[in-house]
């Protein structure tokens, strides 16, 4: 261990213990979703399993629940639902990433993981705009046999080495293997404030030659491309990134941020991706951002998302950050193509925590009806009969879902700090998928065809849910049980 990592691991022992005592006793934590133990979490980094594990890390700033200097947690789990945290994976502890260990992600190749990820080194001085002065973004390329030590690190494209007409905002490696040979993409703001998607070729993992931009002729799509993820699924070719500065259109791209996804293929000979869908966005919500994914063991496409958003102040708040922590991961999400669409359902391994079952078919025609006591943690399935008619459920103190034949909607009140409304455009509604979590909400409609996110914040004990409107319905629910 070098004396740099030492003592910054020293002084986050001696003043997380203190911390760890106020986090502990908040009624916000979540009970079943993935958080710090204290401070700042965000994006989801080397996802990956390895000999039946499952290694989830994530950018952590241990300290200060309002960001700071990044780090890689680390978490580790056997079934995707009950994890252990794990000592802190990646320290900010060379020249090449002192000022934050930026996201990345991972790649195993003959027993051996790769992980890429991007070394943070800001410049202090008043005449730099960091973006293009004052910053460096090295691309890092570490190995680790178990997923726990790191046995080799070091830069493998230096930020001096990219090529012209690109800002310095370039990050957020990703590796994928086609015919025998290795392809990085990275996310990147070119000099014309245009997203881009930066791709690199490689025989060895180790020296990589520009092949040019992934992605052309998207008008649109804003400045900045983070956290782009490259896949085949179901014989079809898949990209997600996270752009920055796309507008709103009618209900779409209401966030201040988007994560979305693009199907398509790609020319190998051309090295070009070439999308037959439109952008689409994978979370409807107000709190989904840089999603990874990984393939398991099992075949299965899974997506991790940070169940937040960067550059949100002052549109809504985090009432958390002064008890001293803030942030939290999604559900793990497994993702389909089914009939030319993508589909995100959450992975069957929660039902283990599924406890009083409750089942009852509601006729809406006749009269509302109320489920009077449920717990802070519960997942709920409601499928509609008549899916043409008005539907109105309301959950917690003040979160209400409407669907009126056309628009389905997410209405929060004072609970969401901010977070208003969010809205999809439905032609039918045939089934809601609802999991509650002490200060969390996921919503799947239509099996997954959309999906919302968003944090609520409920200070009061009212745990009602009732449903309004004219729809038959049939309704299921379970208490989550997260207690090991």
């Amino acid at each position: 261990m070098n004396l740099i990592r030492e003592e910054l691991q020293k002084g986050i022992r001696a003043r997380q213990k203190e911390l760890l005592k106020q986090v502990e006793i908040d009624p916000w934590r979540l009970k079943y979703h993935q958080q710090a133990p204290t401070g700042w979490l965000n994006d989801p980094n080397g996802v990956h399993q390895k000999d039946g594990i499952y290694h989830l890390y994530y950018q952590y700033s241990p300290l200060e629940a309002s960001g700071g200097l990044k780090y890689w947690g680390h978490k580790t789990s056997k079934d995707l639902v009950y994890f252990k945290e794990e000592e802190v994976f990646l320290f900010p502890d060379q020249k090449f990433d002192c000022h934050g260990v930026y996201s990345g992600s991972a790649f195993e190749r003959n027993g051996l993981i790769h992980f890429f990820y991007t070394g943070n080194v800001k410049h202090i001085g008043k005449e730099h705009d960091y973006i293009v002065s004052g910053r460096e973004q090295n691309t890092v390329h570490m190995t680790s046999k178990d997923g726990f030590a790191i046995d080799t690190r070091e830069v493998v494209i230096d930020a001096n080495e990219y090529p012209e007409g690109f800002t310095q905002h370039i990050r957020d490696p990703k590796i994928i293997e086609k015919d025998d040979l290795f392809y990085m993409v990275l996310g990147g703001r070119t000099s014309q404030d245009k997203g881009a998607i930066l791709l690199y070729e490689s025989e060895n993992l180790n020296d990589w030659n520009y092949k040019g931009n992934l992605l052309d002729n998207q008008s649109g799509l804003g400045y900045m491309w983070e956290c782009p993820d490259f896949f085949t699924l179901n014989g079809q070719d898949i990209l997600l990134m996270s752009p920055q500065g796309v507008l709103r259109e009618g209900y779409k791209f209401e966030n201040v941020y988007q994560s979305g996804f693009l199907i398509g293929e790609t020319d190998w000979s051309t090295l070009k991706f070439l999308p037959n869908t439109d952008f689409e966005e994978l979370d409807r919500g107000f709190d989904f951002y840089a999603p990874q994914t990984f393939e398991d063991e099992k075949g299965r496409r899974i997506l991790w998302g940070w169940m937040g958003l960067p550059d949100i102040e002052p549109e809504y708040s985090n009432p958390t950050i002064e008890r001293g922590w803030q942030h939290a991961m999604t559900m793990p999400r497994e993702l389909t193509i089914e009939n030319s669409k993508l589909k995100q359902r959450p992975l069957e391994e929660y039902r283990v925590l599924r406890k009083n079952e409750w089942s009852q078919r509601v006729d809406l025609i006749e009269t509302n009806y109320t489920v009077s006591e449920t717990s802070d943690a519960y997942e709920m399935i409601v499928d509609i009969e008549k899916p043409t008619e008005p539907l109105k459920i309301f959950l917690s103190q003040d979160v209400k879902i409407t669907f009126n034949g056309n628009l389905f909607t997410l209405e929060l009140g004072e609970s969401g700090y901010g977070r208003k409304t969010r809205s999809i455009e439905l032609s039918t509604l045939t089934s809601i998928q609802l999991f509650v979590d002490s200060s969390s909400l996921e919503i799947f409609i239509n099996d997954g065809e959309f999906v919302m996110t968003t944090r609520i914040y409920p200070n009061s004990n009212l745990r009602e849910i009732q449903f309004e409107g004219r729809s038959r319905i049939q309704v299921k629910k379970w208490d989550l049980n997260a207690a090991q």
